[in-house]
């Protein structure tokens, strides 16, 4: 798959789970729980225990039908191990040129994070297909709308202060999709293996989705 069909597919889905686990072990049941819900994407932190593997193991898995990124990436070194893991995008807290240029060189496509609207537009300029606004809690939904009113050609996502029902909102103040962590993948449920849980969150998390972009249509 290219890149900007890729790119098109995860903003079409309109929400990107981010999977911070502690037992590796329990990660395809969580994938497969919120595809169940609606969630097609999923971003493996680096952060995960033997993140390349895992995410070696859930694209042959899984992804044939879910979108399995890598998140948390520091630097081009990640960055090609997860690529070549079967890591269809690359995720990043931090905005550095070289990981951009990487994940093109392997025709995937790169998000990385930013905060300011002069790191924002920078990493555009270098060829950012979704600029990941992190941590999206502290500037909030007005932010998104007042970066983008000079600057309407920019993609972007936030990360942080993302809630199961107020993602559609994220969307109508102009974001392209949105990231979504602990308010989706509950920590208890995922203790308990209570799968259904994840699942009618993530149906939540895209009637919000949905609602939002039938209201947007109708503006």
């Amino acid at each position: 798959m290219s890149r900007e069909n890729t790119v098109k597919i995860l903003i079409d889905s309109g929400a990107i789970a981010v999977i911070r686990l502690a037992d590796p072990k329990k990660l395809i049941k969580v994938a497969e729980a919120i595809y169940a819900g609606g969630v097609s994407g999923i971003e493996i932190t680096m952060t995960v225990p033997d993140a390349i593997r895992v995410i070696a193991d859930a694209s042959k898995e899984i992804g044939s039908y879910m979108n399995v990124g890598v998140g948390s990436v520091l630097n081009v070194e990640t960055a090609q191990k997860a690529i070549d893991a079967g890591a269809k995008y690359v995720v990043s807290p931090i905005f550095k040129k070289e990981i951009i240029e990487i994940a093109h060189r392997n025709d995937v496509p790169a998000m990385p994070g930013a905060f300011t609207p002069t790191e924002i537009q920078t990493a555009y300029e270098c060829g950012a297909d979704i600029v990941k606004v992190f941590p999206a809690d502290v500037v909030g939904m007005a932010f998104f709308k007042g970066v983008l009113a000079p600057m309407p050609h920019l993609k972007l996502m936030p990360t942080g202060g993302v809630s199961l029902t107020n993602a559609g909102d994220w969307l109508k103040a102009g974001a392209c999709a949105v990231g979504v962590g602990t308010a989706l993948l509950d920590k208890k449920a995922i203790d308990s293996e209570n799968y259904k849980a994840l699942t009618d969150n993530a149906m939540i998390l895209m009637e919000s989705i949905a609602k939002a972009r039938q209201d947007l249509k109708k503006s």
